[in-house]
């Protein structure tokens, strides 16, 4: 498609085209917003108050100093524009379902993941990124701290916790509709190992939901050092590039999007391993849960493009690691000798990929 030169577009579509330069350029303030009003507690101080708040009773119950109630109203204005807050006929404040999963309480809550990504020390890696294709290091992060993103999080207990946090409020929200949309893909299993499984929630609600499984948590040790164990949940520790425990099923949430294909190869083949001596009826299967890029020409959703490639550039910029496309998954899991792969689009921006041998 030929693109005008600028001398040809009408004063209108350069205008539109500067605007939309502006948006992208400024897109970053969202964030900080975003951030800014968790740091508050803006959404905890709206829920804990039971009813629409105005902007004064507002300022008063989060100690805004008088002379910025107006910078206040200004936050709040964005924040409605971007949907984390709704205004009545009476133009009080309320809370929207997606700022319900910014609440401290909320099971789910989706709060210390956005301090985590938004932390100084995990942004600004991406002021670096365009020294990086310049260079031989493995990624932007490595680049910017000297180390990698695991190693970064050994050594900043502040930041490990939020995480760690972030990927257990994950997994509840992922074993709720997983368990419920493709309960089936558990049924008939006598042992499944959750690999990089942390502090096991999905692996608890799996075993919890289907009597007489025995659930295993793999991760590294420091990870399950104090960690216990139940009648049909256990906790080992290990290197999957070194060994998986053996099992029917072998669980990956949000595990190979983190490295490279090379290094996806070497875990596969262990949890290939894994499953290769099940005696269930219906051999033993990989599930994998992750994202699937969509490389169907924009038939999807815009929004959720637009987020699955946002984590894509992440994955790039802090480890090795890419999202991928139904195309790409296939080919990896070939590449270790799969050779039947389900696909269950149930979350959005990710899927279940139920694999077998």
């Amino acid at each position: 498609m030929a693109v005008p030169n600028v001398d040809e577009c009408s004063k209108q579509e350069l205008l539109d085209a500067e605007a939309h330069v502006w948006t992208h350029i400024y897109h970053y303030i969202n964030s900080m917003a975003l951030k800014c009003a968790i740091q508050l507690g803006i959404p905890d101080t709206i829920h804990k108050h039971g009813k629409p708040m105005t902007l004064p009773r507002l300022a008063i119950a989060l100690s805004i100093n008088e002379p910025k109630h107006d910078a206040l109203h200004r936050l709040m204005r964005i924040l409605v524009h971007s949907k984390f807050f709704n205004q009545d006929e009476e133009e009080a404040y309320c809370l929207t379902l997606a700022s319900r999963l910014l609440l401290r309480d909320e099971p789910s809550s989706v709060a210390p993941y956005a301090l985590a990504v938004l932390d100084p020390g995990f942004m600004d890696t991406f002021h670096h990124l365009g020294e990086w294709f310049g260079n031989e290091c493995v990624s932007p992060f490595d680049f910017k701290h000297g180390k990698t993103l695991w190693e970064y999080a050994g050594i900043h207990p502040r930041w490990n916790q939020l995480f760690n946090e972030a990927m257990c409020n994950d997994s509840r929200l992922v074993a709720s509709v997983v368990l419920k949309e493709c309960r089936h893909i558990f049924e008939g299993l006598e042992t499944v190992v959750d690999v990089g499984g942390g502090a096991g929630i999905l692996a608890k609600a799996v075993a919890d939901g289907f009597p007489g499984l025995k659930a295993t948590v793999l991760d590294l040790p420091h990870v399950v050092a104090e960690l216990e164990g139940s009648e049909n949940l256990e906790y080992v520790s290990g290197d999957m590039f070194d060994s998986v425990p053996p099992a029917d099923a072998v669980l990956l949430k949000w595990i190979l999007h983190d490295w490279s294909d090379e290094e996806c190869v070497k875990i596969l083949e262990k949890c290939k391993e894994a499953i290769a001596g099940s005696k269930n009826k219906n051999g033993g299967k990989l599930i994998v849960i992750d994202m699937i890029l969509d490389d169907t020409n924009g038939s999807e959703d815009e929004s959720i493009i637009e987020s699955q490639l946002l984590f894509d550039v992440s994955m790039m910029t802090c480890v090795t690691g890419k999202e991928r496309t139904k195309k790409e998954w296939v080919e990896l899991f070939s590449a270790v000798g799969f050779k039947t792969y389900k696909f269950h689009p149930v979350l959005r921006l990710r899927s279940v990929i139920e694999v077998f041998p």
